[in-house]
């Protein structure tokens, strides 16, 4: 396998995660939570976070760092539609560090660059460069808004222009998130074929259980884990669920009828809609609340695509990271807070 071979094969498999990566995400501010990453999982608590990936070679290295709550730098970013914003925020940019260090980590080399880097003591040839992030950023935030946003506004406006169905912002805004969601459920599907993937959804399932088997108060340990199931109602698929119910009220109250403005609104209108599914989530991970549990239960239906059962191992590494994240925790004296 040449140089390129191998960056190629980590661009697409940082691209198909960074889309995945609102699913596989699990928790917020302030509880404990986490996401699965390329062979691992990192897991954060309000005031650190750690990844742990095993390597090829079995081996499992971690990387783990200090983090505030976006609320301790400025209050602003704990009022109702903003902390969500600013917990999302934090989230993704936590979600891109880990999955750098998970690919640099995980993907296997080159034979021949995997010598040469042992013979030199590094692992440069491992490395996902910078730029290549970059770049598959940008084609993750064009993919998600053409596949997302673009292609069922499309279709929408040809179904009012064909049948002349549709009249009403309600009924059309209804349509197109019947298309999108449809569009989510087809990604998710043939992308859960894929072998890498669905490795991926069993660390995603092995996050859930440890993070269910540390709420519980019970030692965390991979037989406690594992006797927890792996659908959480915090996951980043029930908050996407729920941000496709949102969007549809959204759209539906927006006064536009032209194509070009009512594609803008729905790319100006995220960050409202992120902060409103944010508080929704929150509250319904409230115990005991049966009406926002039925908006969610979807999602926790889905989560049967986007995680799996994990093997021993696997529950390891979540453990792992878990551990990881709450020493650093300790050390820094940081209060965990438990809903």
């Amino acid at each position: 396998m040449t140089a390129i071979k191998t960056r190629l094969r980590q661009f697409v498999k940082v691209a198909t995660h960074l889309q995945l990566m609102p699913v596989l995400e699990s928790g917020d501010d302030p509880l404990i939570g986490g996401q699965a990453v390329i062979e691992g999982v990192m897991m954060r608590a309000p005031h650190s976070y750690c990844t742990a990936v095993r390597r090829p070679d079995g081996t499992v290295v971690t990387q783990e760092a200090p983090i505030h709550r976006p609320s301790e730098r400025r209050k602003i970013w704990g009022w109702y539609g903003l902390r969500g914003l600013a917990t999302l925020g934090q989230a993704l940019k936590l979600g891109f560090s880990a999955l750098q260090f998970s690919a640099a980590n995980a993907i296997e080399e080159d034979e021949k660059d995997a010598k040469e880097a042992s013979k030199e003591g590094d692992k440069k040839s491992a490395e996902v460069p910078g730029w290549m992030m970059a770049l598959n950023i940008a084609f993750s935030i064009g993919f998600f808004i053409f596949l997302y946003k673009f292609v069922p506004l499309v279709a929408a406006t040809q179904i009012k222009e064909s049948t002349g169905w549709l009249q009403g912002n309600f009924a059309f805004s209804m349509v197109d998130g019947i298309i999108r969601l449809a569009i989510f459920l087809t990604f998710l599907t043939l992308v859960s074929q894929m072998k890498d993937i669905r490795r991926v959804f069993q660390y995603h399932g092995a996050e859930h259980k440890v993070v269910f088997n540390y709420e519980s108060g019970k030692p965390v340990e991979v037989a406690n884990a594992q006797a927890f199931r792996t659908f959480h109602p915090r996951c980043g698929t029930s908050f996407l669920m729920v941000v496709m119910v949102v969007s549809i009220v959204v759209y539906a109250l927006l006064p536009f009828e032209g194509f070009a403005l009512r594609f803008l609104s729905r790319i100006v209108m995220l960050p409202v809609i992120a902060g409103l599914s944010y508080e929704v989530i929150r509250f319904a991970s409230r115990r005991g609340n049966r009406v926002m549990g039925w908006l969610v239960a979807p999602g926790l239906w889905l989560q049967r695509i986007t995680t799996k059962n994990p093997s021993d191992d696997q529950v390891e590494i979540s453990i792992r990271a878990l551990n990881g994240a709450m020493e650093l925790e300790r050390q820094q004296d940081g209060e965990l807070i438990v809903a």
